[in-house]
């Protein structure tokens, strides 16, 4: 029929069309012109052209197909059959109504001096994408002439060869040109004078001197403050606390795998105890719900909604969102909880920084993790900071992975905040002297004050920088504390909307000051042990902070007893033995931090008036597979419970619990008076439900801890 026909000749004039293009765009096909012959009633049609750009044509179009010898000369090129309605190949013939167009052969583009100078032939130029093209002429040109890189774009063998290969390492350069503010050049020039400044060993504080800024020493169990060193109690700063919590947003740290605890699945899915395995996600998550339900009584607005943003990384990313897809997202409305997924940087392998190619794969770029500093411009570029401005929030608060203790001190470290007018605030605690934990210290520019700032400075580089001041003695401790003057940092931050936003706006976009910290070969100082990167800390942000605020930028801590606030789970259980063995009292392994939330939670019951052993010393700790844990009572007090110290005050009420025993309390409604509790008991109400248990007498046999057989 007619229209079949008509229907089918406009097939092959689209086949026509993409052969055309392809000849066109091949960059070296030589077939000097092409014909399409039809056999209208067969459903099927001939192409006569080059093979490689007739096939590429086809498989555009969806055809499939293959080449028939073509007689008629010598230096005719195949013709290339493509499949019909019935499967048959059709055979190219001579027809009237032979359908034929004359298209010259051209290069796909001009290949610039500069690549081509380095060797590039236009065959292999042609095989690459617009960005691979652009990637590449970036690279070779921000090379200028130096010869760093001249292992990633020299050599190449012939178009024909590895073709594959080239294509893939262009399109990784364009990734990575595409993810780095500025690009790969970029990235390669700070590389190159953060590495000469290492070789050289440049101290970047030799302009500083410094001191101890100014903060809060707040402690759970001490009623009054201490006037010397703060102004304001804990219950005062945890109630100044509630007053910010409806317009808050919380991000979480979360781009690492559990290698060092030897684990190989993402943090955040580890157990924090064995009485309610709950993980770290879940526990985080149930925090953040308990402050929003908080919040809707304190402001009487049901409609309160806390954003969460988890930031990962390529591990963990996938991970992640099978973990929320598999608790449903814990509860949360949809949308609630974001993810934005951390790019990696080029991997260098000397101090040109010189990229890094895989040993197996010439073609490949080695990458690794930029670091958490990276959490700040995503959370610009992917519009977080523009929508929770719009939405009138005024404090971001940044968790970590696995400290499960550090929700205790989001309240009142928020009320320091809001009462001091801190731009940021870093919760901190005490630390020994030497200790190897960053310190938070006020750097004061020795001739310009506008670059003075308050910052983290990690413990290598702090001792030798108070060796340079004062009585020249280092980070050596108080003689009234015991501890350095200078309080760890447990990175985790406060920080306030407004100046967050204003500074994320500036020239860096968010990108913190980078670092590098190569492992040398020898004492020259140019070859690596292994390949390096640049490096960023989210803790490091308060660089972006005085560039663009200058003095105006209010910077402080607050300081929570150990016990109350820091018990990271982070080390594996052979590491964790070692650390004991040498004497540490924090080894960070799982059961150490899943110990010290007992105990916090000891230390709470027993403020609240019950009869409670609290662990309050190393001697007290019993072993278990070479860490030392509290002997219990095993005690958990979910955030559904209680957030504040208030709650705690409120809810509780005289009773008394043994050693052996476990206790769980869920529930904001739930009220436990006079309680005798020998063996295990676990109380769990519902939203809105109020539950009052009074003079509960529990004996049971309990739980029995059994100590895995090693291997």
């Amino acid at each position: 029929p007619q229209k079949e026909e008509e229907e089918e000749e406009g097939e092959i004039m689209k086949l026509h069309g993409a052969a055309a293009v392809l000849l066109a765009l091949s960059g070296g096909a030589v077939a000097s012109a092409f014909g399409v012959c039809s056999n209208l009633r067969s459903g099927g049609g001939a192409l006569s052209c080059s093979p490689g750009a007739a096939a590429a044509a086809v498989a555009a179009v969806g055809k499939s197909a293959a080449f028939l010898p073509r007689g008629g000369g010598g230096g005719s090129p195949p013709a290339l059959a493509f499949r019909g309605g019935d499967g048959a190949p059709s055979a190219a013939a001579s027809s009237s109504s032979a359908l034929s167009s004359a298209v010259e052969s051209t290069d796909a583009a001009a290949v610039p001096d500069s690549v081509s100078a380095v060797g590039i032939s236009s065959a292999n130029w042609s095989l690459l994408s617009d960005r691979g093209r652009t990637a590449l002429r970036r690279l070779i040109e921000g090379d200028d002439g130096a010869g760093a890189q001249g292992h990633v774009y020299g050599d190449w063998p012939e178009a024909g060869e590895e073709d594959e290969g080239k294509v893939r390492l262009t399109e990784q350069l364009a990734d990575l040109d595409s993810s780095y503010p500025g690009g790969l050049t970029a990235y390669l020039t700070k590389a190159r004078a953060l590495l000469k400044e290492s070789a050289e060993g440049t101290n970047p504080f030799s302009d500083y001197e410094a001191s101890v800024p100014q903060g809060e020493y707040l402690q759970y169990d001490t009623l009054e403050p201490d006037y010397e060193r703060t102004g304001m109690t804990f219950t005062e700063a945890e109630q100044t606390g509630l007053t910010g919590i409806a317009d808050v947003a919380f991000v979480l740290v979360a781009g690492g795998l559990g290698e060092r605890l030897g684990y190989s699945g993402i943090k955040l899915s580890l157990e924090t105890n064995l009485v309610t395995n709950k993980s770290y996600l879940a526990m985080y998550a149930t925090y953040i719900q308990a402050m929003q339900r908080m919040a809707h009584v304190k402001t009487g607005r049901r409609d309160v909604r806390i954003p969460l943003v988890i930031m990962t990384s390529g591990d963990t990313d996938g991970p992640t969102r099978a973990l929320l897809k598999e608790m449903n997202h814990f509860g949360f409305d949809e949308g609630q909880i974001s993810i934005v997924c951390q790019d990696k940087v080029a991997a260098l392998r000397d101090s040109d920084a010189g990229l890094s190619v895989a040993d197996d794969d010439r073609w490949k770029v080695e990458t690794k993790p930029h670091g958490h500093g990276d959490v700040h411009h995503l959370l610009l570029r992917e519009g977080y900071v523009d929508r929770w401005e719009g939405e009138g929030r005024k404090h971001v608060v940044f968790l970590q992975d696995t400290n499960a203790l550090i929700v205790n001190s989001v309240l009142p470290t928020l009320g320091v905040s809001i009462a001091k007018g801190f731009h940021m605030n870093s919760i901190c605690i005490p630390r020994l002297a030497g200790e190897a934990a960053g310190a938070i210290a006020r750097l004061e520019h020795k001739t310009d004050p506008e670059k003075s700032l308050t910052i983290n400075v990690e413990y290598n580089q702090l001792d030798p920088l108070l060796k340079t001041q004062g009585d020249r003695k280092g980070d050596v401790a108080d003689p009234e504390t015991g501890y350095s003057p200078y309080p760890g940092n447990s990175n985790i931050l406060v920080i306030e909307m407004g100046a967050y936003a204003k500074t994320l706006r500036g020239e860096d976009q968010g990108v913190v000051v980078e670092f590098v910290n190569p492992k040398y070969k020898d004492e020259t100082r140019t070859a690596f042990k292994k390949p390096t990167r640049l490096e960023c800390m989210m803790q490091d942000i308060p660089k972006l902070f005085q560039k663009e605020m200058g003095s105006d930028a209010n910077i402080g801590f607050t300081n929570f007893d150990r016990w109350f606030s820091f018990s990271p789970a982070k080390n594996s259980l052979e590491s964790g033995v070692d650390a004991v063995n040498s004497g540490s009292t924090a080894p960070g392994t799982m059961s150490s931090a899943e110990s010290d939330k007992y105990v916090q939670n000891q230390r709470k019951l027993k403020f609240a008036g019950m009869d409670v052993s609290v662990t309050a010393d190393q001697d007290s700790l019993v072993p278990i597979a070479g860490i030392p844990v509290t002997p219990g009572p095993r005690v958990i007090l979910c955030p559904g419970f209680a957030i504040t110290q208030e709650e705690i005050m409120n809810k509780i009420e005289g009773g008394k619990i043994t050693d052996r025993s476990a206790l769980v309390l869920e529930g904001e409604g739930l009220v436990v008076k006079n309680l005798d509790l020998d063996g295990v008991l676990i109380i769990r109400a519902g939203h809105d439900c109020s539950v009052t248990v009074d003079g509960l007498v529990v004996r049971n046999e309990g739980y029995v801890l059994e100590e895995i057989p090693e291997g």
